[in-house]
């Protein structure tokens, strides 16, 4: 099922009664879940609803969720009549054609041109009836997104997989080198010594000890391990049912540690060269992992 991508897009439907409420989910990359609700108006209230729905679904990513009400709506506004107001109008102008003897009659024409006889009322949605249509709608987008967040993610991991069996082959270049550069550095060490106390009288076994101790400083072996599990633990999260794109990073960070260390140990020019495209396959990879969720 996982790593999923944060990139994805899902539409859903769900219909009753002649409406359609349709939901389109959009997702990109983000630390956190970071969502932005759209919808009409009169439905605001749903809103928490919603996020609560969709942060069961998705662990971080920028999400946009919009909803659109199609078909006949339960919420169209509707004319009123004003009756009471009708009829204080009514008996006004009764009261001014009689009391200025004015021929003529109080006709509809008259009475509809008087403010607030008759008004356009928006209708109060029952909510919480609506939400089992929005709530459908939401479910079908977010399972639409998902299959396409997954597919994406698929794609991901062999992407990774494939970076890291190349790290891995560069980890394994060193590796295989370690003996030979360490009797390199014994003797380029006893050579710089001997040079350095040329004419004193040392006992040369003594020298010999500290010319090891100074040579095992610069042993890779701890660092060569530890990348070693570094890289088992990440091809294990690749292979996790859970979110993994915040361990798969911090992971990184040590990948990036182990070989900034091994490289500042070993002053070797062919080493050195490796280390540069060690960090190179390190960055790729963490330009990746951006967008597993």
């Amino acid at each position: 099922m996982r790593p999923r991508s944060m990139t994805g897009f899902g539409r859903g439907e769900a219909s009753d009664g002649g409406r359609t409420w349709v939901a389109e989910v959009r997702t990109v990359n983000h630390r956190f879940l970071d969502q932005r609700v759209i919808l009409p108006r009169l439905f605001a209230a749903l809103e928490e609803p919603v996020k609560k729905k969709v942060a069961a679904a998705l662990d971080r990513g920028r999400v946009d969720i919009t909803f659109s009400l199609q078909g006949v709506s339960t919420v169209e506004p509707q004319l009123v009549v004003n009756e009471s107001v009708a009829r204080q109008y009514h008996r006004c102008l009764r009261q001014l054609i009689a009391d200025f003897e004015l021929d003529a009659e109080v006709t509809l024409k008259d009475m509809l041109t008087l403010r607030d006889v008759v008004s356009l009322e928006e209708q109060r949605p029952d909510v919480d009836a609506e939400w089992q249509l929005i709530a459908g709608a939401l479910d079908a987008a977010l399972k639409d997104c998902d299959v396409m967040r997954e597919k994406e993610g698929h794609a991901l991991q062999q992407d990774l997989l494939g970076r890291l069996a190349k790290f891995e082959a560069i980890v394994g270049r060193i590796e295989a080198r370690i003996p030979e550069l360490q009797q390199q550095r014994q003797a380029d060490l006893r050579l710089r010594v001997g040079k350095l106390l040329e004419g004193l009288d040392l006992d040369p076994i003594r020298l010999a000890q500290e010319t090891a101790i100074m040579a095992d400083k610069s042993d890779v072996t701890e660092e060569i391990t530890r990348l070693g599990s570094h890289m088992g633990q990440f091809r294990s999260f690749l292979a996790s049912d859970e979110p993994v794109g915040r361990r798969l990073d911090f992971l990184l960070q040590e990948f990036l540690r182990e070989v900034n260390t091994l490289s500042s140990k070993i002053s070797n020019a062919g080493i050195a060269h490796l280390g540069v495209e060690m960090k190179n396959e390190i960055e790729k990879l963490r330009e990746q992992v951006q967008n597993i969720e």
